[in-house]
C-alpha cells in the first residue's frame, strides 16, 4: 500500500500489508506521539474506510485525519 491508495481499498487489502503500511506510518509520526503505534494507525484507518464514505480519499489524507484527531484529543 502506498499513501497515493484509496482509502476505500482498505478493507479488502490484506492483513500483513495493512500492518506493514501503519508500521510505517507510526515510525514516520513517532516524533509527533510515540502513542501514534502501528495499533493505533491500523484502527484508524479502520474506522476510516469502513465508517462513513470514504470517496475518494486518499491514505495520505486519512493519515493526516488520524494525526490531527490524535492531537486534538491530547490536547
Amino acid at each position: 500500500m502506498t499513501l497515493d491508495d484509496p482509502v476505500a481499498r482498505w478493507p479488502r487489502t490484506p492483513t500483513p500489508d495493512k500492518i506493514a503500511f501503519a508500521t510505517r506510518m507510526a515510525k514516520a509520526f513517532a516524533s509527533v506521539s510515540p502513542e501514534l503505534d502501528r495499533n493505533y494507525f491500523v484502527r484508524c484507518l479502520e474506522e476510516t474506510a469502513n465508517i462513513g464514505n470514504p470517496r475518494d480519499i486518499k491514505l495520505e489524507q486519512a493519515v493526516k485525519i488520524c494525526v490531527a484527531v490524535h492531537q486534538k484529543a491530547t490536547e
